[in-house]
């Protein structure tokens, strides 16, 4: 069974073994909107805690309640109707819609690639991307990083063949102990932290090689919901928007929100205004200076990628053989005009 296969049946079979009935996790509200974390909180996510902090959500008449991490990703939570947003990736929206979720991407907080592969600086056998041939890669499981680095790695010369284990979180202590040979990192916060815990990293961006831009991270939404609350979602997406703006026009600004808003959660804080300070100038903004902006260009380079890969299934599990429509994957109609 191909890997596109195996994801789309494991995303049907988790949405229907999410814990958490839809009747019992109903919105306080009309007004209290449910936003799903994809990880614990990190600089990916300033523009959700400056809106709340600065109180956008309130001025727009919304109760926002944040979802921690709990091992479901957002996608599923919010195809099944116990989130109306949360934190994706384009390479997770691009399956999640394929196979028949009722989700669509509504603004993109990082308009560029902010990962990279990752491995120690000492390693003088690991200089380019072709040299992870027959190395281990230590990884989350996710079949789209999988083929990206495949075609990074042919790109560079190599074959792309190599070896991989699925660790999550441990992924980063297996590649500094020397026990795995290269990962993923998100440049901004895992290379920092290596950064300051002394473990020197090199680092190879899949653009050097030739490989096509992507939004890093991106904010999904319950199509059906969006529908039925125009009003709502607009006012919703607009003041995410402005918050993901005030971080990007003021980086100390957007740390100190994430900071305040989760005492006690980081160690060295000093992490999170090096972290803001490298998204808000690398990261957040389009070719135009704009924030959380959507393209038809940027999506379709990534998500054609993953289709012609063989990696998209439909909703009857089965591999993809026409290429969708990928302005059907997201819309712009809630961001500010």
């Amino acid at each position: 069974m191909r890997l596109g296969h195996r994801i789309a049946i494991l995303l049907t079979a988790l949405a229907a073994v999410v814990t958490v009935p839809a009747c019992s996790n109903e919105p306080a509200s009309d007004d209290t909107i449910r936003f799903a974390l994809d990880w614990t909180p990190n600089t990916n996510h300033t523009g959700l805690y400056v809106a709340i902090q600065e109180g956008l959500f309130q001025q727009a008449g919304l109760d926002v309640q944040i979802l921690p991490y709990n091992n479901t990703t957002p996608d599923l939570l919010i195809d099944a109707g116990n989130a109306e947003f949360g934190i994706s990736t384009h390479s997770q929206a691009t399956f999640s819609r394929s196979a028949g979720s009722d989700t669509v991407t509504v603004l993109a907080p990082l308009q560029h690639r902010a990962t990279a592969i990752g491995v120690r600086a000492d390693r003088t056998d690991l200089l380019s991307p072709k040299d992870l041939d027959g190395r281990t890669y230590a990884g989350f499981g996710d079949p789209g990083d999988e083929e990206t680095l495949r075609q990074v790695i042919r790109n560079d010369g190599g074959t792309g063949e190599f070896e991989s284990v699925v660790l999550g979180t441990s992924a980063y202590e297996a590649v500094y102990s020397g026990t795995a040979d290269f990962t993923v990192s998100y440049v901004a916060w895992e290379g920092l932290e290596a950064e300051h815990r002394g473990l020197p990293m090199r680092y190879f961006a899949p653009t050097d090689y030739g490989f096509p831009d992507a939004y890093s991270i991106v904010v999904d939404g319950n199509a059906t919901w969006l529908a039925e609350h125009p009003d709502r979602a607009k006012a919703f997406v607009q003041a995410l928007q402005q918050g993901y703006r005030i971080a990007a026009d003021d980086p100390r600004r957007g740390a100190q929100a994430l900071i305040d808003a989760e005492p006690g959660t980081f160690t060295d804080e000093a992490l999170v205004f090096e972290s803001q300070q490298i998204l808000s100038g690398s990261y957040m903004r389009d070719a135009n200076g704009e924030v959380g902006t959507l393209d038809l260009e940027r999506w379709s380079g990534y998500s054609s990628f993953l289709f012609e890969s063989g990696l998209l299934a439909g909703p009857d599990g089965a591999t993809l053989t026409e290429e969708p429509d990928w302005s059907e994957y997201f819309t712009d109609a809630y961001l500010v005009d």
